[in-house]
């Protein structure tokens, strides 16, 4: 138990290290991504406006093997980034929201670019 707290309080920590530099804008909202034990969602916000543009999660999307894999995170990654395209927004600034950059979460935001979002 004692573990977890510690845990949790280092990647807020992060959290807010990585958010006192990173600003979504109208031009270039934020892509922000959150993973669960289960599950991996990601959205962008514009934070001039103060509300969430286009998001997506691998409960949304009903994979076959649940949300807790890069697989499932690249889903997500591609899903958000046609949602995006559609709403017209090419350019992101990407938010980690203090998890390490590796896993799930590089699987997501690899797939992202791949399917046309830049950041």
């Amino acid at each position: 138990m004692q573990g977890t707290w510690i845990k949790n309080l280092r990647r807020n920590r992060r959290k807010a290290g990585i958010r006192k530099r990173l600003f979504g804008t109208t031009e270039r909202p934020r892509l922000t991504v959150y993973r669960s034990l289960k599950h991996i969602y990601a959205q962008i916000v514009d934070d001039l406006a103060g509300r969430t543009l286009v998001g997506t999660d691998s409960v949304q999307l009903k994979l076959p093997k649940g949300g807790g894999n890069k697989a499932a995170a690249a889903e997500v990654g591609k899903a958000l980034a046609q949602k995006a395209k559609a709403a017209g927004i090419e350019k992101v600034a990407f938010d980690r929201n203090g998890f390490k950059y590796h896993g799930r979460v590089k699987a997501l935001a690899d797939a992202a670019r791949e399917a046309g979002l830049q950041f």
